[in-house]
């Protein structure tokens, strides 16, 4: 398809990164976004809406979408693909019944026992277990307990304080009715973004991000303060293995639905001293910021890529990557992550925003706006991200880190640390 019109759901860094590769199509000749921020206004035409399913409809309907790219999980779980998908419009992103692989995590955890993939064992938790007797079941490493609900990344705690944890589980079964105890997965994390419909699968390179606040994996956990692609972690023998223990059977199971997963599945990894990889957890859409590393990796047409698994042509299509690294490092507001500083003004950004290449060194926009003035502000706790690909990962790490140096936010922190494991 060519002269397509395309828009895309969501208003933070990885919906900026979707945007900076679909205008990079040549199959496309109108991009749009809702609602969009100051990033995605640079080469999309931003639209306000009520983000409730019948009113984003209408505008799809009004500016004649070819394909709609749902950015984040919510309005997924709520049921804009099955919406989409009622009204004949192709929509990357699965329908709500498959969407609780990450809504739900009890859902996730039966799926994953349905088609024989190895993760972590659990119990479920209500007002009539005993908990003191699950806590004991798992001792002697630190308790993981997972709220079922879609929480915004705050609905897990990994701990070594006992009464942390059960008073976390406590708190979780009075607000959710239940909650879930896992056995706790030693091992090195990663990331890998598999995008498949009912005819097929592609595997993008694998990535690995940054949680925790502060240099050194410490402080507290965040939405992720960088990423860096492909994840040395992840050797052709353990590739092989999450294919054919992880992605397979997933792919096998999610097309036997009423309806099969056309989207991207996010599948959260952690890879044991044997080199065996385990699911930690699914999410239905682009990781945040794994999608501003792997994204410009992908040398094949990312219309192509999108639009094929929303109407079941990924089978056709191939699926070509380009050699090399990328690298993004996240600048956070004063305060970020438990009460970020906002609509203090960002120095240097325009500036950065002229000079910057995609696909060399450029700018992921997330919690940015703009001001009465003009200015640019800061509007979230992750602000934005300088990203850079290149050669090897040292060189594409100094180029990143270059770049946010141009950059001013009073208060704001960053790791300087990003890829450590990558460059030991």
């Amino acid at each position: 398809m060519d002269n397509a019109t395309v828009i895309v759901v969501g208003s933070g860094g990885r919906e900026h990164a979707l945007c900076l590769s679909l205008a990079a199509s040549p199959r496309v000749s109108s991009l749009h976004c809702v609602p969009g921020n100051a990033g995605t206004a640079k080469m999309a035409t931003n639209h306000a809406c009520d983000m409730s399913n019948e009113p984003l409809l209408d505008l799809f309907r009004e500016i004649k979408a070819d394909l709609v790219v749902v950015g984040p999980e919510a309005p997924l779980c709520e049921g804009l693909a099955d919406a989409c998908q009622s009204a004949g419009i192709a929509c990357f992103g699965p329908v709500a019944a498959l969407a609780h692989l990450e809504g739900s995590k009890l859902h996730a955890k039966l799926a994953m026992q349905s088609a024989g993939v190895p993760t972590a064992a659990f119990q479920r938790l209500d007002a009539t277990s005993d908990i003191d007797a699950a806590l004991d079941a798992y001792a002697g490493q630190p308790w993981v307990v997972k709220r079922d609900v879609l929480a915004g990344g705050k609905g897990v705690v990994v701990t070594s304080d006992r009464n942390e944890a059960k008073q976390f589980i406590i708190t979780s079964i009075g607000s959710d009715g239940f909650v879930l105890l896992e056995a706790f997965l030693p091992g090195e994390e990663a990331s890998m973004l598999v995008v498949m419909d009912g005819t097929g699968f592609h595997t993008l390179p694998p990535s690995q991000d940054h949680k925790r606040a502060y240099d050194g994996d410490r402080g507290p956990n965040t939405g992720g303060m960088g990423a860096y692609c492909p994840a040395p972690v992840i050797t052709e023998q353990v590739h092989e293995r999450v294919l054919k223990r992880i992605v397979e059977p997933m792919h096998r199971h999610l097309s036997d639905q009423p309806v099969p997963y056309r989207g991207v599945l996010f599948i959260g990894l952690m890879i044991d001293a044997s080199g065996d990889p385990f699911v930690v957890e699914f999410n239905v859409r682009f990781g945040d910021p794994e999608c501003q590393v792997t994204l410009p990796l992908v040398e094949t047409d990312m219309f192509d890529l999108l639009h094929g698994a929303a109407t079941d042509g990924l089978s056709e299509l191939s699926l070509n990557i380009r050699q090399g690294t990328a690298l993004t490092v996240v600048l956070a507001s004063e305060g970020y992550p438990s009460a970020p500083v906002k609509g203090r003004p960002i120095r240097g950004l325009e500036q950065a925003l002229e000079t910057a290449v995609y696909g060399k060194t450029w700018v992921n926009l997330a919690g940015v706006g703009v001001d009465e003035s003009g200015q640019y502000i800061a509007t979230g706790g992750r602000v934005l991200s300088c990203s850079a690909l290149g050669v090897d990962v040292k060189r594409t790490k100094s180029e990143a880190y270059r770049l946010l140096s141009e950059i001013h936010l009073e208060g704001a922190h960053f790791r300087t640390d990003i890829a450590h494991r990558a460059m030991q």
